[in-house]
């Protein structure tokens, strides 16, 4: 029988898997998981999963080299999201450990977050809600309409492509920043120099991925050409923006306030300090935990697992060519180095 390992934890396990998907896998294998209420560490799963031949791994903890090692009947890794930073790709390659991830299956969520956000800060919304709990009298504040905004989108993935649709329900206008995107002519959404799209834009949304590439890509140099009527969104990931620039740039009145649902904190959390500003509406990394997302992830796994069972080589993989324990362990045809 297969043995899976799932590194959730009980709270992981219920939020970003669900009982439908893990009662799917449980049908497919010896499946466990950390059960516990503290967050999964290395030496948890080096321990409890010791026999396993495949991890389906959630953010935590990082499936690095020690980790794989301390593994020897390892021979896939599932990940349950886009993102596989959290794995050491170089190592699975030199143990011919197949890694897996997920398609995308938040866009709606996000997008709607990111709406959500947006009419909270224009409408001053929060800001009232905070006082009126705290038993103050609020400023009636004049507030702007969506409508006729221009919402300037830097990436233009699945997210992004979700949220320009969205944007243009609420009349908008939509200007994106993608250098490897194609942008459909009659979609009305507009291609832009990054440059551009931050001078004209009445709220800016952060959504390219993290890469070499992106790492700081929002700094103050950046807020000093957006107006200073505008809010900045980033939903996407830390390492794309310069936090102390974000805090500097609301100080000087660079920018009218800020949304963030991802950060430097622990588990991609916006930290205190950026998130205790007044003019910052901050969210504890929740813009893609909605039950359709979660599971359209989880079930991703589930059916990388049955065809892994079934010796097939699973999709979307990421290093198949280098799988070779998982080829002897499921008997998989892999494609040439």
């Amino acid at each position: 029988m297969t043995r899976i390992f799932l590194t959730h934890n009980r709270a992981a396990l219920r939020h970003y898997y669900g009982d439908r998907a893990f009662q799917l896998l449980t049908a497919l294998g010896d499946v466990r998981f950390h059960d516990s209420d503290t967050e999964t560490t290395r030496d948890d799963v080096a321990r409890q999963a010791r026999d396993c031949d495949i991890l389906v791994s959630f953010r935590v903890p990082a499936i690095d080299a020690e980790l794989m090692q301390a593994l020897p009947n390892l021979a896939a890794v599932c990940r349950v999201a886009v993102d596989i930073r959290n794995i050491d790709l170089d190592c699975a390659n030199r143990l011919g450990i197949l890694v897996t991830r997920a398609t995308p299956g938040f866009g709606p969520s996000v997008a709607e977050w990111i709406i959500g956000v947006m009419i909270s800060m224009a409408r001053h919304i929060d800001a009232a809600a905070t006082a009126y709990r705290a038993g103050r009298e609020p400023v009636p504040l004049m507030g702007r309409e969506l409508r006729g905004a221009t919402l300037g989108i830097i990436g233009y993935g699945t997210i992004g492509q979700y949220l320009a649709r969205l944007a243009s329900g609420f009349g908008m206008n939509v200007l994106v920043n993608d250098p490897y995107a194609v942008v459909d002519s009659e979609s009305g959404v507009q291609p832009r120099s990054l440059e551009d799209l931050l001078a004209q834009a009445d709220f800016v949304a952060c959504l390219a991925p993290a890469t070499a590439e992106t790492a700081n890509l929002i700094n103050l140099s950046r807020f000093q050409l957006m107006r200073r009527s505008a809010y900045f969104i980033n939903a996407s990931r830390a390492e794309l923006v310069n936090e102390h620039d974000v805090l500097q740039a609301l100080d000087e009145g660079l920018i009218a306030g800020c949304a963030l649902d991802v950060g430097s904190s622990k588990d991609q959390m916006p930290p205190l300090r950026l998130a205790s500003h007044p003019k910052v509406l901050a969210t504890p990394h929740v813009g893609g935990l909605t039950p359709q997302a979660s599971e359209h992830q989880a079930m991703d796994s589930v059916r990388q697992v049955q065809a892994l069972i079934a010796g097939r080589l699973p999709e979307p993989s990421v290093n198949a060519a280098h799988a070779s324990r998982a080829r002897d362990r499921f008997g998989l045809a892999l494609p040439q180095a």
